[in-house]
C-alpha cells in the first residue's frame, strides 16, 4: 500500500490537510482509531479564535497569547499563527462551516469570550463547533477519489531507513493494526504527518475521547524525534461532575457569558483567587477549583449561569442544557456540578513552523506538535486555529518538494516469535494502575515525592508491558498501553526537570517562578544516556 502522503489522525489538522493535498492530486491515506469522525477536534465545544472585530486587534490577541503561555511561548509562531487566523476562518466557511451570526455585530457574527481573552474574538457554532467543522470536512473526505480512509486502523511504528540499508533518519512509512481482523499492514509514504491529537487518556479523569492516548508522540519518540514541554498537562476547570456523564465537557463559554463558580454554601470563590474571576487563564482557574476541593473535602464546585435569561441559556449552549438536562440537571434553573479534568497536552512532537520534525519526511501538526504557541498554558481555542495554520504550512511544504520515483519495498511485520495471549487482563489492569497513578501523583498540583513514586510505578508497568509486547500478539489496548506509558513517563520526566512554577505545571518544592524561560526538551537518546550514567 503505497501512498504520497500518510496521515495519521483524522482530528481538524488530519482532514484540512487531507484535503487541501488531495486537491493538488496527492494520494492520501488517512488511518483513524475508529471513526472517521471519533477525534478531539470533534468534541471541542468553544470554538476558534480569530480576531475579526475591528475593536479588537492583533497585537491584543497575542498579548493574551503570550500572558496565558507564562513566558515560555514561542513569540514568532505566536505572531504568525495569530495573523494568519483571519485566512483560516475563511477557509472553513468557504467549506461549508456556518458559524452563529449576529446581525448586530459589524462582522456578521457571534463572538464570544474566554479565559485569558480580553475582548469577545470566539467563533463559534453554538457549543459544538469541533463536530459542526468535523461534519462538514468529512463529508467531503469521503467523496474525494484522491483520499483512501482506513477506519479502525491504529498506527504501530514508524518505518524507518534502517530497516531497509537507508538513511535511519529517514521515514519510510508505518505498521498498522487492523482492529476488525486483527491483521498487520504495511504502508509506505513519501511523507508521514502525525495528527493524532494528545494523551489525555493517561490521565483517570479526561475531557477527551477514548482515542487520545498519545499515540503520535509516543512513536515520534521512538525513532529519535524531539520531544518538548511534555510537563504541561492543561486541566480544564469544568468537566461535568455526573457518574453517568463520561468525559462531558462544560465550554469555557460558559464562563465567558457570565457563569459563576460557586462553593455549595454559594460563595463566590474565584474572588480570593484572581482579579480576573472565572475569566482567568485555565490553569489559574482550575487550580483555584482543587485548592477549595482539598480544603473544603469537596468532590466538587458548582458552575452557575442559570440566573441568565433561559432564551440565552438555550440558545448559546444547546447540547449542553441537553445533557445536563438528561441527567436531571436544569442548568436554567440550578446550578452545574462541576470538577477539573485532563484537557490537552501542551507539549509534543518538536516542529517548525511547516510541521516538519527532526526527522526526514516526518511532520506532525495539531495537539500531537509542539510549536510553541501554547506555551506553559494554552490560551482558550487557540488549538483548532494552529490546526489550520500549520495544517495549511505543511501543505504547502510538501508540495515544493521533489518526489523519489524509486519504488522501495518495505519490510511485512514479523510476527513469527509471537503466540497468542490468554491474559488481557494484565493489560486492562495496568492500564487503570497507570491513570490513577498519573491523577494521584501527577496532576495540578505536584511535588518530588509525588513524581518519583510515580516514575517507579511507570517502571515497573513499563518492564511488564514490554515483555508482553515482545511475546504475545497485539491487540489495540497493548498498543495503546504501550505508547500511554511512553508519554507518562515523557510527563514525570520532564515536570522532574523543571526546578519552578510555571503555567500549568505547579510544584510544591519550587512554588517559584525562574527569571529566565526554558524549554523542556527530551528524546529517546538523551534519556538512554541519562540511565546509563545513573547505572
Amino acid at each position: 500500500m503505497k501512498y504520497d502522503v500518510i496521515i495519521v489522525g483524522s482530528g481538524l489538522a488530519g482532514l484540512s490537510i487531507a484535503l487541501k493535498l488531495a486537491n493538488n492530486k496527492q494520494s492520501v491515506a488517512i488511518l483513524t482509531k475508529k471513526k472517521l469522525h471519533e477525534c478531539n477536534s470533534f468534541y471541542a465545544q468553544g470554538g476558534i479564535a480569530a480576531v475579526i472585530d475591528d475593536n479588537d486587534s492583533i497585537d491584543s490577541h497575542i498579548e493574551d497569547t503570550l500572558i496565558a503561555g507564562a513566558g515560555l511561548c514561542n513569540k514568532d509562531a505566536v505572531q504568525y499563527i495569530i495573523q494568519n487566523a483571519s485566512q483560516a476562518i475563511k477557509w472553513l466557511t468557504e467549506m461549508g462551516v456556518n458559524f452563529d451570526i449576529d446581525n448586530n455585530n459589524s462582522t456578521g457574527f457571534h463572538l464570544t469570550k474566554e479565559g485569558g481573552h480580553k475582548f469577545r474574538r470566539i467563533l463559534h457554532v453554538a457549543d459544538a463547533t469541533g463536530a459542526a467543522i468535523i461534519n462538514t470536512l468529512v463529508r467531503k473526505v469521503l467523496s474525494h477519489p484522491y483520499i483512501k480512509i482506513y477506519e479502525n486502523h491504529v498506527a504501530i511504528d514508524l518505518i524507518m531507513g534502517n530497516k531497509i540499508q537507508r538513511d535511519s533518519n529517514q521515514c519510510y512509512g508505518l505498521y498498522a493494526f487492523n482492529r476488525l481482523n486483527n491483521q498487520i499492514i504495511t504502508i509506505s509514504g513519501q511523507n508521514t504527518i502525525l495528527a493524532s491529537g494528545g494523551a489525555g487518556k493517561v490521565y483517570l479523569y479526561t475531557t477527551n475521547p477514548d482515542v487520545a492516548t498519545g499515540d503520535g508522540i509516543a512513536m515520534a519518540y521512538r525513532v529519535g524525534a524531539k520531544i518538548a514541554n511534555m510537563e504541561f498537562i492543561q486541566f480544564h476547570p469544568t468537566c461535568l461532575y455526573h457518574p453517568q456523564a463520561k468525559s462531558f465537557l462544560i465550554s469555557e463559554a460558559v464562563r465567558g457569558e457570565g457563569g459563576i463558580l460557586k462553593l455549595p454554601n454559594g460563595k463566590r470563590f474565584m474572588l480570593d483567587h484572581d482579579s480576573r474571576l472565572e475569566l482567568a487563564p485555565r490553569d489559574i482557574v482550575a487550580r483555584a477549583i482543587d485548592f477549595e476541593m482539598k480544603k473544603q473535602g469537596l468532590d466538587y464546585v458548582y458552575l452557575d449561569i442559570s440566573y441568565k435569561p433561559t432564551s440565552l441559556i438555550k440558545e448559546h449552549f444547546p447540547n449542553i442544557y441537553s445533557k445536563c438536562k438528561s441527567l436531571g440537571i436544569d442548568i436554567t434553573q440550578e446550578a452545574i456540578p462541576v470538577v477539573p479534568a485532563a484537557h490537552y497536552t501542551c507539549g509534543g512532537i518538536v516542529t517548525n513552523l511547516q510541521g516538519r520534525t527532526n526527522i526526514q519526511n516526518l511532520y506532525a501538526v495539531g495537539e500531537c506538535a509542539h510549536t510553541g504557541l501554547h506555551g506553559a498554558n494554552r490560551l482558550a481555542s487557540n488549538s483548532l486555529l494552529e490546526c489550520l495554520v500549520i495544517g495549511q504550512n505543511c501543505v504547502t511544504d510538501i508540495l515544493q518538494q521533489q518526489y523519489n520515483s524509486e519504488k522501495i519495498e518495505l519490510p511485512n511485520w514479523d510476527e513469527s516469535l509471537i503466540t497468542n495471549n490468554d491474559e488481557e487482563i494484565i493489560i486492562s489492569h495496568n492500564w487503570d494502575e497507570l491513570r490513577r497513578t498519573m491523577w494521584d501523583y501527577v496532576g495540578i498540583v505536584r511535588t518530588n515525592k509525588r513524581l518519583e513514586r510515580a516514575l517507579h510505578r511507570i517502571n515497573l508497568l513499563e518492564q511488564e508491558v514490554h515483555e508482553y509486547y515482545s511475546n504475545f500478539k497485539l491487540s489495540a489496548n497493548l498498543i495503546e498501553l504501550r505508547n500511554l506509558l511512553i508519554n507518562a513517563r515523557l510527563i514525570v520526566e520532564s515536570a522532574l526537570r523543571r526546578k519552578e512554577s510555571r503555567g500549568l505545571h505547579y510544584s510544591q518544592n519550587y512554588p517559584n517562578t525562574n527569571d529566565i524561560a526554558v524549554d523542556t526538551i527530551l528524546d529517546i537518546n538523551y534519556l538512554k544516556k541519562e540511565n546509563q550514567c545513573q547505572q
